[in-house]
């Protein structure tokens, strides 16, 4: 047996820490003297104990060691492999907020410079708006559409629910958003916009919780991926495997992250993005809308530019569909509603085993040479077929 003092450090741990873990179960002695209360820790225990340091060395929570550490190897490793993939994934949402932050501090440096010099300002050029189309498809294969999709002057959103309980998880996180209609961002800091879109993201997730504590049969939730619009930035809000592209200048971009096990093997190396397409596992998410605490969706915001595409889908389109025919379809369609029709159609000639959903929205120049005024359906849409709020 080993008194504290020296199992502390062949642990390489203090004996404060020790006795934390202690505390909470985590690490108890092996002995406790009963009179002085003296811990003493038996040599079998500094595998754990090594493992803790450095799991701790990771940064991972306490609570999330305690049940790593009662996995067996192989499930063990596959939870350290899941912790590492979502601290990734945090530290890439938080280098395009900061890449957005200095973007945003730079040009406020220089206009605070022109406007002390008297530099002359451009000629006024005309206000941008959006015009848009939703479509959301059954599919193939699914008895039922468990996907939302919901297109509006403000408010872009495609959610896709899964579990009993899906299609009504999907529904509420878009409900929960559709205050933002309502809601003014020109007048807002970008920091405050993004923090009110973050605002509304909790809610959707608290409605969430309000729908799966309600009698869902079993493990429910919903992906959420929404744009909203500001008159002259989309600010985005995303959780999960749905997903958003932008098509600027031909080249198609995917501006989300998907939160799933497999992209976490691709970001590891240990799968290419080709076998990521047909891993039996694709689907495995390890961050979405469930109505738990600690949920944190990744927000941002893009500057519009006259000209640009945006696609928000579920990857009822994506698993399916390359992202080069994506491309090619946005590419030659002339408006959203024409776009996606096509893209829904494609994913039927794949074969739409799962339920697909689709919005598109152009940015556009909100006067005669536009063709379109803010929020304005595109016209060749069927407001009754493309546009909804309900799955």
């Amino acid at each position: 047996m080993l008194g504290i003092g020296a199992f502390a450090r062949a642990a390489r741990l203090s004996p404060k820490a020790l006795r934390l873990y202690d505390e909470l179960g985590l690490l108890p002695p092996a002995h406790v003297d009963p009179a002085n209360g003296y811990r003493r820790y038996a040599p079998a225990q500094l595998e754990r104990a090594r493992l803790v340091a450095w799991l701790r060395r990771l940064g991972m929570p306490l609570a999330r060691i305690r049940d790593v550490c009662e996995l067996a190897a192989g499930p063990a490793a596959e939870a350290v492999s899941a912790y590492w993939a979502q601290t990734e994934a945090d530290t890439a949402a938080r280098r395009e907020l900061a890449a957005f932050l200095v973007d945003h501090l730079k040009r406020r440096d220089e206009a605070m410079k022109n406007t002390s010099t008297g530099a002359a300002r451009p000629g006024r050029t005309l206000p941008l708006g959006i015009r848009y189309a939703a479509l959301s498809d059954t599919g193939l294969v699914r008895e039922s559409n468990q996907d939302t999709v919901y297109a509006g002057d403000r408010l872009l959103a495609v959610a896709d629910g899964f579990g009993g309980a899906g299609a009504s998880a999907g529904a509420a996180a878009v409900e929960a958003l559709r205050g933002l209609e309502r809601f003014d961002g020109g007048a807002l800091r970008p920091g405050d916009l993004l923090n009110v879109l973050a605002d509304a993201a909790g809610q959707a997730n608290r409605s969430v919780r309000g729908v799966v504590t309600a009698g869902a049969p079993d493990h429910a939730g919903t992906t959420l991926t929404a744009l909203l619009w500001t008159g002259s930035h989309l600010a985005l809000v995303h959780v999960g495997d749905s997903r958003a592209y932008l098509l600027r200048g031909g080249e198609l971009f995917q501006i989300t992250h998907d939160h799933t096990h497999v992209q976490s093997l691709v970001e590891e190396g240990r799968l290419t993005p080709e076998e990521a397409e047909s891993h039996p596992q694709r689907a495995l998410l390890f961050r979405a809308l469930d109505g738990s605490d600690g949920v944190e969706p990744e927000v941002g915001l893009r500057e519009a530019r006259p000209g640009d595409r945006y696609l928000l889908c579920s990857d009822g389109l994506s698993a399916v569909v390359p992202s080069d025919a994506v491309r090619e379809v946005l590419g030659a369609a002339p408006g959203p509603a024409r776009a996606v029709r096509d893209l829904v159609a494609q994913a039927h000639d794949a074969g739409a085993p799962d339920n697909v959903s689709c919005v598109v929205a152009d940015v556009v120049r909100d006067g005669p040479a536009g063709g379109g005024g803010v929020g304005g359906l595109d016209e060749v849409a069927d407001v009754s077929a493309d546009v909804s709020a309900s799955p």
